[in-house]
Formats: structure tokens, C-alpha cells, sequence
């Protein structure tokens, strides 16, 4: 309900006029359609627990009185004489409602249509999609759009509220059918000098277990402990309302020492934080001492953020200043970290401290160093003492983790050693590099890899064949980042890193081995005069198609593949920016490999030798490049004429 988010105003159909409840007029607005199926999914199958509404609703009046906080900082008069911030929850069981509400920053009337009436996030619609596929469930929390969670309990909400610094009053209404009306509120509806926003909910009648006391203070104290304003508690009998009752600790649970912290309210606090379902993998806390003070609680979560591949590549770290709310989204971390959420709490820096000044402050700089280092040291010690949990972690995060490989020059060593990797030797698991550099073969010079939209795909790729003819482990790399990255680490341990797919294989001084780890003898293969022959007719036929014709000493099993000069990208790599510059099919010519002991080789340097260059050895080499392209993924350049030479060598066969 205090969410400020950056949003057009959603469309709407012309304003009805209608009389509310309070007899004022009111505009009636139909939700944006993301919005009414929102509701139904909130109401329907969203939330496990239904309880969780009052947690939403108590967060959502937190981040006000956290706003207000921090804009009273510069603009003292918008607290006025009601300074002290808290949130308030009232049970009035003989009418059946709920009321929760905050004296914080409140909401004007545009900001109720644009915070309620619509969701504030370009991914809403693909969530939408997901939400309504059980195994994506857990991911609404993500969205910002706890406030709704009010529907599952009620079946009408009222929403009062007043923005600080301004006299005007608003009340929007909705039962979560389709519409939801807003009216200038009627004189006498809430007291001269009303700030903030008040919510009543008519709770529905399976919901009503929610109007008693114990039971509210039992939800508070399991979600909601930690919120640093007072929660007070009162109830509604006989037309009097009780005496308000704290129904929380109300000290921010960062300040607190980790002995005094369960770890269900560490999970609570991420939850409430993070705006995630689940438990975090990893819980960093601690306080920092000595040329800055500043206290630190941060979670690494076990599931995949929903916003992870999001070009801002925003991060998810609130800054506070001794306990004083300054923003949500300060960078001190850097962006390949991005899955982190948490709280810094700074004793140092100025209260009046914007979110421009953060960019250029010696204070931040020095946090963010510290606190970078801290996260990474962190993930090192759960990789080396869980094993098995990081795995499943890295599947996770392991993507946007390799970006700092090529950002972040000053802890790239510390980044390769977290690094896994599915190999041709990993089966369904994954390798670290230290695993790797422990199994390197004698003369082995370097560390191979192969790169690809898909790792079962590059598994099967031709230009493996040598590699794993020597039992050479080579590194499946299949995800978008590893092709640039690649290029710019010179390598681990004092080995580079090679891609099988470009230049020379080089595989000469490492003797091939059978499956009992034996070394093989070396098959018969052509004369080499024969072979000459042959890549000559093939580099005639084949002309601009590529770049050179060459024997293989990577093959074993395929008669040709093709892989990129030595100089360039390797073919992964190549083809990313053939897309991006040219659309398929761009990109420099390969160099064609053949296999010279493969018996169509054979044959055709037999055929070559003995009858010189024909249509049928131009078709052949026609052919094998483009087999090679099909091997590598990709389509022939002309179906046609493809079709055409299949079928007159087809014909010549039967």
C-alpha cells in the first residue's frame, strides 16, 4: 500500500459516478486485466497460508513509517506533532472487520490509483503466465503485490489514506471483483490532521478465526517481530475500543546479537525482507568496527530471483543510517551479486544522504569493498563445507556469478575458484576447476573448453572426439556470458583457457586411451599424398565457403567438422555476434577439418587420386560441409541445391 513505484497511471474506463458507503461520490475504475487475474490467482491458489496477509499488510505500513522517516529528515514539518511512527491494528468482531494502520507517508489520490489500481512491474504479465503454473507459485511474493494478499480474507477493502504535508483525504474501495472506486472522503471520517493510510477489511466468513486477539498476536510475533515501529493491538467490544497493546519486540533485528536470533526469524525477517517465499541458503550477519561502523544482515537465496536477468540489474540491499530508512536499492554490492538481499546499517553517514551522493561517498566505497569481499568469502566457505548445497545453489546463481570474471579484475581468482562447471567427466554433477587442474593429463598445456546454447548439445559435438579419445576433461559451457568471459581470463592456476572449436587442436603429445585408461595403437591411415589431393579438390569446390581445408587430429569418429581460425572468436562467440551484426548465418568463413582415417575419407581421397576432381567429389564436399554445419547447429545455406546433390548421389547408390 506504501509501495512508491515508478509507473504510468493505469488505463481506465471513463469514471462512473457512484455514491459510496460514506455518501460521498466516488469514481469507479476497472482494475487493469493483469490486476483482476492477479486477484482471482491471490485468492485461489497463491498463498499457502492465508495468514500471511497481515505480515503483507504490516510490511507494506512499515516501508510508510520508513519514508516518512527519512523525507522528515530535510522537511521536519511533515511529521508535525504526530512524530511518533507506528503501526496500529484494530479487531472489531461484532462487525466483522479489520482495520491495520500507520501514521507514515501516506498516499495522494493518483498514487492510490497508480499503487492499487495496477502492479508497478514490466514482468507482471510473464508472471502472470508462470503463477498459474503450480511448480512457479512461490514466486508472488516477488512482485511487490502483498497488498492484495487482502482479498484471500476479505471480501471488501477500504483503504483511507492521506499524504503527509497535504489536507486532502481519499477513500478507495474494491471487493476484488473487477473494479475499484475512489472518493474524497466525507467530513468526519477520520480526525483533523489524519496522516497515513488506514485499511479496513469486511473478512469473510471462513476468515473470521482472524478477528481474535491471541491469535493475532501470535502472527505478529511469528512474522512480524522484527519490524522496528511499535505493532499495537486493540479490539472493538460494545462500541469502545480497548486500550492499544505492544504486540512486538519492535527493535530492527540487525541491531540485535545473533545469540538472541532464532533462525526461524532470520527466515521470518528474509521473507519479510526479500520479498520471498522460502528459506535463504546462506545468512550473513555481523557488525563491522573500527574507521566505520555499520551493521550487516544479508541473505542468499536458495531459489532463483525472479528478477534476476533484468537489463537494470538492480540490487536488493535498503540502506539505513542508525536505523533510519534511506533507500532500498543502494549498490553496495557489485551487479553480479545482485541475488543478495538484506539491510546495511550505517553509524557514519549523514542522515540527509541522497541517492546521488551514494554514488561518489568514501564511506559506501569502503562498505561496499568490505562487504563484497565478506559475501564471496562467505560462498567459499559454504562451497568448501557444503558442497552438495552449493551445487544446487550455483545452478541458481552460477550464471550472473561468471559476469564478474570479466567486471571485477581485482577478485577474479577468488570468483574461478568458486566456479563449477558440467564436464565431460562430471556426469550428472558438476566440477570445480581445482578438480579439474587435479586431473590434467601428462603434457596436458591447458584447460579445454566448448561452448553452446545447450550442454547436452555441445556434449555430443564433433570437435570432442580427440579430447575424449585421450580422456582429456573438457568443460561444457552453455550458458550466454561464457563466451565473452572466456576471452578475457588469461587462465587458472597458470593454465589458459582453450576452446576445442578454434585453431589447432594440438593433441599430438597426449596418447589416445581405451576405455580401461590403456593407451590405443594409432589406426592405419591414407597416404598422405591422397590426402593432399583431396583438400585440394575440396578447397575448389567448396571456394569462399571457408576459410581452409585441413586434416584433423581432433576427430575420431566423424568424418569432418568445421571450427574457427585461431586468430578470431571462437564458434560459439562468433556466432553471438553473427546474430547481433548480421542475423543467422553471418559470421566469417570456418575452417573445414576432415578425419583422414574415417573410411569416407578414405574413399574419397582413393577416388580423388585415381579418377581427379568430378561432380561427384564436389558434390561430396558440398555435402560434408554441410553436414558439419548440421553437426554444429546450425541450417544449410541452400536447402535446394542440397536436396539436389543428396539425391544424385542417392540415385548413383541404388
Amino acid at each position: 500500500m506504501s509501495k512508491e513505484t515508478k509507473t504510468t497511471k493505469p488505463k481506465s474506463t471513463k469514471p462512473k459516478s457512484a455514491k459510496s458507503a460514506k455518501g460521498a461520490k466516488a469514481e469507479s475504475h476497472k482494475f487493469e486485466a493483469e490486476v483482476a487475474r492477479l486477484l482471482h490467482l491471490m485468492v485461489h491458489s497463491v498463498y499457502s497460508e492465508t495468514e500471511v496477509f497481515l505480515r503483507e499488510l504490516i510490511s507494506n505500513s512499515a516501508d510508510a513509517c520508513d519514508k516518512l522517516r527519512y523525507a522528515s529528515v530535510t522537511k521536519p514539518e511533515l511529521l508535525g506533532k504526530d512524530s511518533e511512527l507506528k503501526i496500529q491494528i484494530v479487531i472489531d468482531a461484532e462487525n466483522k472487520s479489520l482495520t491495520v494502520q500507520d501514521n507514515g507517508i501516506g498516499m495522494s489520490k493518483d498514487e492510490l490509483i497508480t499503487n492499487l489500481g495496477t502492479i508497478a512491474h514490466s514482468g507482471t504479465l510473464a508472471f502472470m503466465e508462470r503463477a498459474e503454473k503450480a511448480q512457479d507459485l512461490g514466486l508472488i511474493g516477488q512482485f511487490g503485490v502483498g497488498f492484495y494478499s487482502a482479498f484471500m480474507v476479505a471480501e471488501k477493502v477500504e483503504v483511507v489514506s492521506a499524504a503527509a504535508g497535504s489536507d486532502e483525504v481519499n477513500v478507495w474501495t474494491s471487493d476484488g471483483a473487477g473494479t475499484y472506486t475512489i472518493a474524497t472522503a466525507k467530513k468526519g471520517l477520520v480526525v483533523d490532521g489524519f496522516r497515513g493510510t488506514r485499511l479496513t477489511l469486511s473478512m469473510k466468513e471462513e476468515a473470521e478465526k482472524f478477528l481474535d486477539v491471541p491469535e493475532l498476536k501470535r502472527i505478529i510475533k511469528a512474522y512480524s517481530d522484527h519490524v522496528s515501529f511499535p505493532i499495537e493491538l486493540a479490539e472493538i467490544k460494545d462500541g469502545k475500543t480497548s486500550e492499544f497493546d505492544k504486540a512486538n519486540t519492535g527493535s530492527a533485528l540487525w541491531t540485535r546479537p545473533k545469540s538472541e536470533i532464532s533462525e526461524e526469524q532470520y527466515n521470518e525477517f528474509f521473507r519479510s525482507r526479500g520479498g520471498v517465499f522460502g528459506d535463504p541458503e546462506l545468512t550473513i550477519h555481523y557488525r563491522a568496527e573500527g574507521r566505520h561502523e555499520y551493521s550487516v544482515l544479508l541473505f542468499v537465496p536458495k531459489e532463483r530471483p525472479f528478477d534476476l536477468f533484468e537489463p537494470s540489474r538492480k540490487g536488493h540491499i535498503s540502506l539505513y543510517v542508525r536505523r533510519v530508512f534511506i533507500t532500498d536499492d543502494a549498490e553496495f554490492l557489485p551487479g553480479y551479486l545482485r541475488f543478495v538481499r538484506g539491510v546495511i546499517d550505517s553509524e557514519d553517514m549523514p542522515l540527509n544522504i541522497s541517492r546521488e551522493m551514494l554514488q561518489n561517498n568514501p564511506i559506501v566505497a569502503a562498505i561496499r569493498k568490505a562487504v563484497t569481499n565478506r559475501v564471496l568469502s562467505e560462498l567459499g566457505k559454504l562451497a568448501e563445507k557444503r558442497a552438495e548445497d552449493f551445487a544446487t545453489l550455483w545452478s541458481s546463481i552460477g550464471q550472473v556469478v561468471k559476469e564478474g570474471l570479466y567486471e571485477d579484475h581485482e577478485r577474479r581468482d577468488q570468483l574461478l575458484d568458486l566456479m563449477l562447471f558440467k564436464t565431460t567427466k562430471s556426469g550428472e554433477g558438476l566440477r570445480s576447476l581445482k578438480d579439474y587442474i587435479a586431473d590434467l593429463k601428462e603434457n596436458q598445456t591447458a584447460i579445454f573448453y566448448i561452448a553452446g546454447e545447450d550442454a547436452d548439445h555441445v556434449a555430443a559435438s564433433p570437435q570432442l572426439e580427440g579430447f575424449v579419445s585421450r580422456d582429456i576433461e573438457v568443460l561444457l559451457l552453455s550458458d550466454p556470458v561464457d563466451s565473452f568471459w572466456t576471452t578475457t581470463v588469461l587462465g587458472y592456476e597458470g593454465k589458459p583457457f582453450k576452446s576445442v572449436t578454434q585453431g589447432e587442436a594440438e593433441l599430438g603429445a597426449i596418447a589416445e586411451v581405451d576405455g580401461d585408461g590403456k593407451t590405443d595403437e594409432k589406426p592405419d591411415g591414407v597416404d598422405d599424398s591422397a590426402i593432399g589431393t583431396l583438400i585440394a579438390a575440396m578447397k575448389q569446390a567448396l571456394g569462399e565457403n571457408v576459410a581452409d581445408v585441413r586434416k584433423s587430429d581432433r576427430l575420431t569418429k566423424s568424418a569432418v567438422c568445421l571450427v574457427a581460425d585461431a586468430g578470431g572468436p571462437d564458434m560459439a562467440l562468433e556466432k553471438i555476434l553473427a546474430h547481433q551484426k548480421d542475423g543467422p548465418g553471418g559470421g566469417r568463413a570456418r575452417i573445414l577439418e576432415i578425419n583422414p582415417t574415417h573410411d569416407l575419407i578414405r574413399k574419397l581421397a582413393d577416388q580423388v587420386k585415381e579418377q581427379g576432381t568430378s561432380v561427384d567429389v564436389e558434390d561430396s564436399a558440398q555435402l560434408l560441409f554441410d553436414q558439419a554445419r548440421i553437426m554444429d547447429g546450425e541450417t544449410v545455406s541452400d536447402p535446394t541445391a542440397f536436396a539436389a546433390r543428396l539425391s544424385r548421389l542417392m540415385l548413383k547408390g541404388i
